[in-house]
């Protein structure tokens, strides 16, 4: 299977379970694999995934609700992305919150999640 991928999208919002994340906010980066076949696509928008209105649901997604868990928010754009784009066949959303308040260092955490078409049904 072809597929477009959105990656490092960035966003500031407010989702956490402790208050002061709900107050402050923090960085938030999204990527976004975009699963349809495309190999034998005409050189035209309208028969490809807008990556444009991609981005626009996931700023929406990220930035006018909050969520505790970042499990939800990777859902909705899941589910948002399937349903508005009528092209795709599969999403695969990472939503990294890299400022996570944990007790110690790390790199990053993020929730993954794999929706197909069918998973809609």
């Amino acid at each position: 299977m072809s597929r477009v991928v959105l990656e490092g999208l960035e966003f500031h919002a407010h989702h956490g379970v402790y208050e002061t994340e709900a107050v402050l906010g923090a960085r938030f980066v999204v990527d976004v694999e975009l699963h349809y076949p495309f190999a034998d696509l005409s050189d035209d928008l309208s028969e490809a995934v807008n990556y444009a209105a991609v981005y626009q649901t996931v700023q929406e997604e990220v930035t006018q609700q909050r969520h505790q868990l970042i499990e939800v928010l990777s859902a909705r754009i899941a589910r948002r992305l399937l349903r508005d784009q009528p092209r795709l066949l599969r999403v695969l959303v990472r939503v990294h919150k890299p400022f996570a308040p944990l007790p110690g260092v790390f790199r990053d955490v993020y929730a993954e999640l794999g929706l197909s078409r069918e998973d809609m049904t």
